[in-house]
This record gives structure tokens, C-alpha cells and sequence, in this order.
């Protein structure tokens, strides 16, 4: 059986540097991305939605990763749903993505001329990269289009 030519000295130190350069650089998992902040918006007339991008997340940390702004619809119920609600039960009716969005803290106004829903409620919602879905805007009421 054949011994290593190197010296048993250097063989350690090279055997240690290696190990030393080798291991974990980090944990390859990447930690879960918190939800944004919700929205301030508000209706601009019947058919225009005004916003703000959030700036923070729901820890306070500066957001960033913004990809989706999703307009999700809920028709009319009995009463006033909350926002969870329409986020929860609610459909949604239009997406708007990157690269045609601002940045945090940026006004944006969407049109829905195109929407031909029933009466009902919208909220909307900045969703993160990695589908990460933020907190839902206040319920905005939708008023019928053929009025």
C-alpha cells in the first residue's frame, strides 16, 4: 500500500485550509419576505382608483420586491365586507405588474372603464416577489357601470 508523498505537516495545513474555504457561506434557504403595508387609496370619480405604493413592510422594514398591484372584486352583500373579506372570497379583476409600476411611496391611478361588473367592492393589494401577497387596502365601493 502506497502512503502519501506529501509530508504528514503539510498535508494537515493544506487539508485544513481546504476545509476552512469549503464550508457554509450562509443558509440557502432565504427567509420568508414579509407583507406589505396596505395601500393608502381612494376613488378618483367613478371609474379611476388613486394609490400609493407602501414603502414598509408590516415590521416597518423599507419594502422592497413590489412586482403585482392586484385590483380584486367582491359583489354586493348584505352588509359592508371587511377587507380580508374581499381579499379572501373576492376575485381578482385586474393586475398590473413590473415594469409599469412606480416605486415605494409613488402615486399610481388605475383606470377601470373596462370593468363590467354588478355592483360590489374593491380592495386592492401590493403583492412582493415570491407571490407574497401584502395587506388588503380599505373597501372602496363599486358602483354598476350602466349607471
Amino acid at each position: 500500500m502506497r502512503t502519501s508523498s506529501l509530508a504528514n505537516p503539510l498535508l494537515s495545513i493544506t487539508l485544513g485550509i481546504l476545509m476552512v474555504h469549503c464550508g457554509r457561506k450562509g443558509d440557502p434557504i432565504p427567509k420568508p419576505r414579509a407583507a406589505a403595508q396596505a395601500m393608502d387609496v381612494h376613488l378618483e370619480g367613478l371609474r379611476r382608483i388613486a394609490m400609493v405604493l407602501p414603502s414598509a413592510d408590516i415590521k416597518g422594514d423599507a419594502l422592497v420586491g413590489v412586482e403585482i398591484v392586484r385590483v380584486l372584486y367582491l359583489p354586493l352583500g348584505v352588509s359592508r365586507p371587511t377587507p380580508e373579506e374581499v381579499f379572501s372570497r373576492g376575485e381578482v379583476v385586474l393586475e398590473r405588474r413590473r415594469p409599469d409600476l412606480p416605486g415605494p411611496n409613488q402615486p399610481l391611478v388605475i383606470d377601470l372603464k373596462a370593468l363590467q361588473k354588478p355592483q360590489g367592492w374593491l380592495v386592492v393589494v401590493a403583492v412582493r416577489l415570491g407571490n407574497v401577497p401584502g395587506r388588503p387596502s380599505e373597501v372602496l365601493p363599486w358602483v354598476d357601470p350602466a349607471l
